[in-house]
């Protein structure tokens, strides 16, 4: 009986063309921009965790619910790491406080246009 003799590539069962383990995809950060995120949970570590486009970002300094600014410090194959640069939700309060000033005033000028209105 004669067997034949395959040839054997990349050992253990790697099929062609795979190189050395899975690929991963880019990143969809990069080291040094900034980005508004929301934490979701708590690592074990007590970082706080945000996701940008499914990449895992560990935060210091943070609990879930927080809005925050973050700059991304370094990225590794599965996730990555930063620190917060500033609160993201301050400029929205800053927005929010804003408008409702700009309507307290619009009311405001309204009373006084109806009540000059009825004197006249």
């Amino acid at each position: 009986m004669e067997y034949e003799r395959r040839e054997r590539r990349g050992g253990y069962g790697r099929r062609e063309g795979r190189g050395f383990g899975p690929r991963f995809p880019p990143k969809p950060v990069e080291i040094g921009k900034e980005y508004d995120v929301e934490i979701a949970e708590t690592s074990r570590r007590g970082e706080g965790i945000a996701r940008i486009k499914g990449l895992v970002c560990f935060i210091p300094n943070t609990k879930p619910g927080d809005h925050v600014k973050i700059r991304v410090t370094r990225i590794s194959r599965r996730f990555c790491e930063a620190e917060v640069v500033g609160k993201g939700e301050a400029k929205a309060e800053a927005e929010t406080e804003e408008t409702a000033g700009e309507a307290e005033e619009a009311r405001e000028t309204e009373e006084t246009a109806e009540g000059e209105t009825e004197t006249e």
